[in-house]
C-alpha cells in the first residue's frame, strides 16, 4: 500500500541525475560511501550492526484485524495520518464458496483494507453462507536480501544495513520515486512531509536500543514475533517459533529472498 510520486516529479528528477552512462558507473562507489556514512549516523553508541540479524515472523492465524499495529506505527514513526500513507497495514481476505456446479475447491477472493485496518474492519456485505474462509494478513517491508528498491536507487540512499534491515538515508534521498516503483510488495510511499521515500524500518530507533518495534509491542494476540537471529539464548522467539511452525515468504518466485516470514499463509495472499 504505497503513495507514488507523480510522473512529472519522477521525470524532473530523472533529468537532473541521468546525465548519461557516467551515472551508472559512478553510482556504485557513491552507493558504498553513502551506506557507510548513513550507517554511522543511524547506529546508537555501543551498537554493532554486525552482531545482530533482526527478523520478524507473522502468524496469520493469530491476527484478529484490530489495526492497533498500523495505528501504533503511524504514531511512533510520524507517518502522515491520511489513508494513503502506511509503513504497515492489515488486509482482510474473504474467500468465497465455489460457484454451484463448479469443479473448483474455492471461489473468488475479495481483499480490502479500509484505512489500512486502523479503525478495524466493518462487517462484510457478503452473506455468511457464501464465505468459505476469511482471515487477516499484516503487511510491511519484507526486508529483502536482494532488494529491488536498493538496486533501483540512483544515489545509494536506500541501503541494506549489516543487521538485515533495509533503510533509507533521508539526507541523500532525492525523492525520485524509483525505489517506490521497484518494490514488488507495495511497501514504500512518498512522504509529503519529508519529501523523501519512506517505509517500515522495523522501528530501527527502537530495536537498536533493545526495544521491540511498536507494532509488535501493541499486538494483543502475539501475531508478530520479533527477534535477533544472532541471539544464542534458548528462548530466542524467532528460533522457537520457526522450530514449531512452517514458515514461508511472500512472492518467493521473485528471488528477492524476504527476511519477513509468515506462518499459516494462504496461497491466495499476494
Amino acid at each position: 500500500m504505497n503513495h507514488k510520486p507523480s510522473r512529472r516529479q519522477a521525470l524532473t528528477v530523472c533529468a537532473s541525475i541521468l546525465a548519461g552512462a557516467v551515472v551508472t558507473s559512478a553510482s556504485r562507489p557513491l552507493k558504498a560511501a553513502v551506506q557507510k556514512e548513513a550507517a554511522s549516523k543511524s547506529f546508537p553508541k555501543g551498537y554493532d550492526p554486525h552482531k545482530h540479524k533482526w527478523q520478524m515472523v507473522i502468524d496469520v492465524d493469530r491476527c484478529i484485524g484490530c489495526g492497533l499495529c498500523a495505528d501504533a506505527c503511524k504514531t511512533e514513526n510520524g507517518v502522515p495520518r491520511e489513508p494513503t500513507f502506511f509503513r504497515t497495514w492489515v488486509e482482510r481476505y474473504i474467500i468465497l464458496q465455489p460457484e454451484p456446479g463448479s469443479t473448483d475447491t474455492r471461489g473468488e477472493t475479495i481483499v480490502d483494507s479500509p484505512n489500512g485496518g486502523i479503525d478495524g474492519f466493518p462487517p462484510t456485505k457478503v452473506p455468511k453462507e457464501q464465505i468459505l474462509q476469511s482471515f487477516f494478513v499484516p503487511k510491511l517491508c519484507n526486508s529483502c536480501r536482494h532488494s529491488p528498491c536498493t538496486q533501483a536507487c540512483p544515489v545509494g540512499a536506500a541501503f541494506d544495513a549489516p543487521d538485515g534491515v533495509v533503510l533509507v538515508d533521508k539526507e541523500y534521498c532525492i525523492g525520485c520515486g524509483f525505489c517506490i516503483q521497484a518494490c514488488p510488495y507495495g511497501c514504500r510511499y512518498f512522504n509529503k512531509n519529508t519529501h523523501t521515500a519512506d517505509k517500515c524500518t522495523l522501528c530501527y530507533h527502537r530495536i537498536t536500543r533493545g526495544l521491540k518495534p511498536a507494532c509488535v509491542e501493541v499486538c494483543p494476540t502475539g501475531a508478530r514475533i520479533f527477534g535477533d537471529l544472532m541471539d544464542p539464548s534458548p528462548d530466542n522467539p524467532i528460533r522457537k517459533f520457526a522450530a514449531k511452525n512452517k514458515v514461508q515468504t511472500l512472492k518467493p518466485y521473485l528471488g528477492t529472498e524476504p527476511r519477513l516470514l509468515y506462518a499459516n499463509l494462504d496461497k491466495e495472499v499476494r
